[in-house]
């Protein structure tokens, strides 16, 4: 615990305070810290499901990079660009479009992201409303799939990832349908313009140059519910297919370009590296300390009540999600829940998309929401204004987040139509 202090206090990396804190444990234990390293990194090897990761984020790197937002974009704008408050509407359906190739809300907000504000800017739309919805339609990209973040849960839960990504598609439609129905009341309240769509000979050639884009998450999806690929397999072959339509369809990237990527991709998996095997680590010492079963007897003594389970561990991660990044309460706090999911006879599945979904609230939260920064940071616009727009929008995602943990046949229905339940 001492370690974990600080490490805030000094504000070193948290992967690292993992790690540190692990190492020290095991020293003062008596443990040989190389022989218990052996043991996590077999774990990891092991997990082959955890691949996928570092293929979503190299895809999500080349869509922004190969300029590819740029097609989504127009093409989302052909789509609701008509509705009153029209370029929030787009700002939403582009979100939802760039989630089936990338799985990461930050890919999303800093890719996409510079695009929307800007162009929402240039029709009169207050920057802190514009970075507010962007931060808010960014959150639905690891709920829709593929996701990142249920990669890393199917790797800490043994759930099925195919089941996951499933059943993350009607939580992520419903969240796009929820923000979308808040950008219609506010935008009669404001006058917000409608931005004008396109002639239908125009949107047609807008469409046949967004197809190559609008056929990666066919292709992902469609390899891994066909039973042609496993999801790892998926993830290589959206990779290599987004390279092929950067280079040689929209010939927006070279081989500088693909060098940028390639340093930011192994930046990003170093980091997520650091965390897992810190992590993992972790879970080591907590299952040596029996904190599960400690937990557990605890809870089952207030409740056995599965749905007042839920809701307790709904305000725990709501509240550590506006304090800690998103990853950590993943990596740290999900092992500790998943043996009294199992006792109360909660689907891993439903508790892994109730989990994602409540972390990517966390990611728009104040006073440590990734995305407000992001947003914040790519268009100058001070933290307070967006902090105040965002938060009708996380009321908003709360009620979803509500749906979605309350009612699971709506969220497992589409897997069980696939897998049998």
């Amino acid at each position: 615990m001492f370690i974990f202090i600080l490490t805030f206090l000094l504000r070193i990396p948290f992967a690292l305070g993992m790690i540190a804190a692990c190492i020290l444990y095991f020293m003062t234990a008596g443990m040989d810290p190389g022989m218990v390293a052996e043991i996590i990194l077999n774990r990891i090897y092991a997990n082959y499901v955890i691949m996928c990761a570092p293929l979503f984020i190299f895809t999500a790197n080349v869509m922004n990079t190969g300029k590819v937002t740029d097609n989504i974009f127009k093409f989302a704008k052909g789509l609701v660009g008509g509705f009153k408050g029209g370029l929030a509407h787009v700002n939403v359906i582009a979100s939802l479009i760039f989630s089936g190739m990338s799985g990461s809300a930050i890919a999303d907000a800093s890719g996409l992201g510079i695009m929307e504000i800007e162009a929402m800017r240039q029709e009169g739309y207050e920057d802190e409303f514009s970075c507010a919805i962007t931060a808010a339609s960014a959150t639905i990209g690891p709920v829709f799939p593929p996701s990142i973040p249920m990669v890393i849960y199917a790797m800490l839960s043994g759930a099925s990832l195919g089941e996951l990504f499933l059943a993350g598609v009607v939580p992520g439609v419903l969240l796009a349908i929820a923000l979308m129905i808040y950008i219609a009341y506010i935008a009669n309240k404001k006058g917000y313009p409608v931005s004008g769509g396109y002639a239908i000979r125009d949107f047609l050639v807008i469409i046949f140059k967004a197809l190559p884009a609008l056929l990666t998450p066919v292709i992902l999806l469609g390899g891994i519910y066909t039973g042609v690929m496993t999801p790892t397999e998926a993830g290589a072959v959206a990779a290599f297919y987004s390279l092929l339509i950067s280079f040689f369809v929209y010939r927006t990237m070279g081989i500088k370009a693909l060098f940028k990527v390639f340093v930011e991709t192994v930046k990003t998996v170093g980091m997520l590296g650091l965390l897992v095997g810190g992590a993992f680590g972790l879970s080591y010492i907590v299952a040596a300390e029996q904190i599960p079963q400690v937990i557990s007897n605890f809870v089952l003594g207030i409740t056995e009540n599965k749905y007042v389970f839920l809701m307790l561990v709904n305000i725990m991660f709501l509240v550590l999600g506006m304090f800690v990044d998103t990853s950590v309460i993943q990596l740290v706090f999900i092992p500790i829940a998943l043996p009294l999911v199992q006792a109360m006879g909660i689907d891993l599945v439903h508790f892994g998309i109730i989990t994602t979904l409540n972390m990517m609230i966390g990611l728009s939260t104040p006073p440590f929401g990734m995305l407000l920064f992001i947003v914040s940071g790519i268009s100058d616009t001070p933290l307070g204004g967006i902090i105040k727009e965002t938060m009708p929008m996380v009321c908003v995602m709360l009620l979803v987040l509500f749906f979605v943990t309350y009612f699971p046949e709506f969220v497992l229905f589409i897997p069980n139509m696939f897998f049998g339940g």
